[in-house]
């Protein structure tokens, strides 16, 4: 059973974890509709796994017998400058993740809530990667700057690894049957 202190910082990051994957669906559409279809499939596949990452955290709370709050967000930003902007933005997203992801362990450890906090290590794991992985995406757009031909080549790249998540290209993602 998680303490109500648990419970509540729980359903904070289930929050932020939602919001995350609308945010990623907002970029990625701007992607989609500005030229960078590689980009927009690398974004939505990023609001698929926030989903997710948000989805176990509704299972764990449930699991220790927590209540989970399911409750409004705001609409995310819709317009950005460049790729580089949306990829700064990106950046900078994460990092308030991974803080947040810190401060939620450091209630666990305040609480003694050890297991909770053992659970926590996937996610302080995953945001390791994520910071990472959008630093190199934010090096490479900037040796590219602002030469279409770079960025048509960071965006091919960008296709490849959202292929590599399993991602379905938006352009031809069509109905479950």
């Amino acid at each position: 059973m998680v303490t109500k202190n648990v419970e509540k910082a729980l359903n904070e990051q289930i929050k932020k974890e939602e919001h995350s994957s609308r945010i990623y669906l907002a970029m990625a559409s701007w992607c989609e509709r500005n030229g960078y279809p590689g980009a927009s499939d690398f974004l939505y596949a990023q609001t698929e796994e926030e989903r997710m990452h948000m989805l176990k955290l509704v299972h764990y709370l449930n699991d220790r017998g927590g209540n989970v709050v399911v409750d409004k967000l705001d609409a995310p930003a819709a317009k950005y400058k460049s790729l580089l902007d949306v990829f700064q933005q990106v950046l900078h997203h994460e990092e308030f993740i991974s803080a947040s992801i810190n401060e939620l362990y450091a209630i666990c450890v305040k609480e003694k809530d050890f297991t909770t906090g053992n659970y926590l290590q996937w996610y302080i794991n995953e945001q390791i990667e994520e910071e990472s992985t959008v630093r190199s995406i934010l090096d490479q757009i900037n040796l590219a700057g602002t030469e279409k031909g770079g960025l048509f080549h960071i965006d091919k790249e960008l296709a490849s690894a959202a292929k590599a998540k399993g991602a379905a290209p938006a352009a031809t993602a069509g109905p479950a049957a």
